[in-house]
């Protein structure tokens, strides 16, 4: 009984809008994670000088899992605008006039090119792999404060070693599990594994060189350790949104 009715408020969200455009559903999750977000920054400093393990694996959790709810939204968006004929969506409903009622300024309404019914467990996976990969990032942040420490003196050689280790050494690492994790928890095999390796990694590998060379400079040059995995998981929401959706590609083809 509570999962028909589960199912039937889920499905009655995944077929609303805002504005005739926006999905509710995505948009209401959006909205929780932002503020179990805002808790953690408000007690960021307590909760780490207790636990930081842990305040940094909860915190890894809930960035990941806004960039895949933005990457499940933008994917919404585009199916949405995909299966309506024509290019402008304010067209389409000004021509629909004379089937339905179109919804007034900001009234939820419901369309036919309805977007995928929200992932839940997608959501779970990308939450899951940021929680399990940041007690690792933990410690190799650490290590690399230790094997480069910066002074007063020197700052900026150190920086900028800190940044070639973590992206000749830990970034390739990180997207070999990425995929890794992701393969193997949506079910898939070895030769999806493979597959994805042939097909993804490489280009995945270089956009992250593209990236993540200038945030780490910054981070190692400025930012205090206690902060640097949050801002690289801050700075990582359009990343990892950008892997959500590299990630969900391969796995339809």
């Amino acid at each position: 009984m509570f999962n028909t009715t589960r199912r039937k408020v889920l499905d009655g969200l995944n077929k609303r809008y805002i504005y005739g455009r926006l999905p509710l559903l995505h948009t209401i999750i959006f909205l929780i994670e932002m503020a179990v977000t805002a808790r953690l920054a408000a007690k960021f400093n307590s909760y780490y000088a207790e636990k930081p393990v842990l305040t940094t694996m909860v915190t890894n959790a809930v960035l990941n899992g806004i960039a895949d709810t933005v990457a499940q939204t933008i994917t919404a968006l585009r199916s949405r605008i995909e299966r309506r004929p024509g290019d402008d969506l304010v067209s389409i409903e000004l021509h629909e006039l004379d089937k339905q009622r179109p919804p007034a300024l900001g009234e939820l309404g419901t369309g036919k090119g309805r977007p995928p019914a929200f992932d839940f467990e997608r959501l779970t996976r990308f939450m899951a792999f940021g929680f399990f990969m940041a007690p690792l990032q933990f410690q190799w942040f650490k290590f690399l404060s230790r094997a480069f420490p910066l002074t007063k003196e020197s700052a900026t050689a150190p920086a900028l070693k800190r940044v070639a280790a973590d992206q000749l050494m830990f970034a390739p690492f990180g997207l070999v599990a990425f995929f890794t994790f992701m393969t193997f928890a949506e079910g898939g095999g070895r030769r999806d594994l493979v597959r994805k390796f042939r097909d993804v990694y490489i280009p995945t590998l270089k956009a992250n060189f593209v990236l993540w060379p200038a945030v780490q400079i910054l981070n190692f040059r400025v930012v205090p350790i206690q902060f640097q995995i949050p801002f690289v998981s801050s700075v990582g929401i359009a990343w990892t949104a950008y892997l959500s959706l590299t990630n969900s590609s391969e796995e339809k083809h």
